[in-house]
C-alpha cells in the first residue's frame, strides 16, 4: 500500500521525461506493456500515468491506442501567446522579487550555456534549465504551476528552434538581456525582453515548418 502512490508518480514522470527528450515523439504509439517493461514498472501505474497524460492532452486516441499527441499550426500559435504571457510576467516578478543569488546563477547558466552551442539538443536542455529558473524567481507558485503545464506541452513540438543556423547564439544573448533586465529591477523591461526572446524562437520555428513543407 505505501509503496503505491510513489510508484504512479514514477510511472507518470519516467513516461514525460522520455517524451520530454525525444524518446516519445509526436505520433509515437505508447504500449503499457513495453513500458512496463522499459521502465521496470507494474502496467497499473502505467495505466494511470497514460490516462492522466491524456486527461492533459499530451497523448491522443488513434483508435483504441494511446499515442503521443501533435499540435497543428493553431495550436502552436496558441501555445506561443500563452507561454508569452506568462513568461513575460514571471521575468517581470522576477526583476522584483530575485535575491542576488538566483540572479548570479541565471548570469552563470548564460555563461556556462555558451558551451553547447552548436549541440541543439544538449542547449534545449539548457534553454529549458535557464527558463525554469526564470519562472522560480518570480516566487509565485501558481504562476510557476501553470508554467510547467505550458512547457509540458512544449514537449509536443518533435523538434527545437535553436536547431536553426545561428539561433543558439542569438538565443544565449537574448537570454542575457532577459539577465541584465531582471538584476537591474527593470521589471517592464524584463516583460519586453522575454517575449521578444519567445517572438523570435516563435518565427524561427514557423520557418522551420516552411521548409519541410517545400
Amino acid at each position: 500500500m505505501g509503496e503505491t502512490k510513489p510508484q504512479q508518480k514514477d510511472a507518470y514522470a519516467l513516461i514525460l521525461e522520455a517524451i520530454d527528450v525525444g524518446i516519445y515523439k509526436p505520433g509515437d504509439r505508447l504500449v503499457e506493456s513495453e513500458l512496463a517493461e522499459r521502465f521496470g514498472v507494474s502496467r497499473t501505474p502505467i495505466r494511470e500515468a497514460l490516462q492522466r497524460l491524456e486527461t492533459q492532452s499530451l497523448l491522443s486516441r488513434d483508435g483504441r491506442s494511446l499515442i503521443v499527441a501533435s499540435l497543428d499550426h493553431n495550436q502552436m500559435a496558441e501555445l506561443y501567446a500563452v507561454r508569452s504571457e506568462l513568461e513575460g510576467l514571471a521575468a517581470r516578478l522576477a526583476a522584483r522579487h530575485a535575491t542576488p543569488e538566483e540572479i548570479k546563477v541565471l548570469r552563470d547558466m548564460v555563461e556556462e550555456d555558451q558551451a553547447f552551442v552548436g549541440d541543439p539538443d544538449a542547449l534545449s536542455r539548457a534553454n529549458r534549465r535557464f527558463h525554469k529558473q526564470i519562472h522560480l524567481a518570480s516566487h509565485n507558485r501558481y504562476l510557476v504551476q501553470q508554467l510547467d503545464l505550458v512547457h509540458r506541452t512544449m514537449a509536443l513540438m518533435a523538434t527545437t528552434s535553436l536547431a536553426a543556423e545561428g539561433r543558439g547564439e542569438t538565443a544565449l544573448s537574448e537570454h542575457s538581456a532577459i539577465v541584465e533586465a531582471i538584476a537591474a529591477g527593470e521589471g517592464d523591461a524584463a516583460y519586453a525582453a522575454l517575449r521578444t526572446h519567445l517572438s523570435r524562437a516563435f518565427e524561427t520555428r514557423l520557418k522551420q515548418d516552411a521548409k519541410k513543407e517545400r
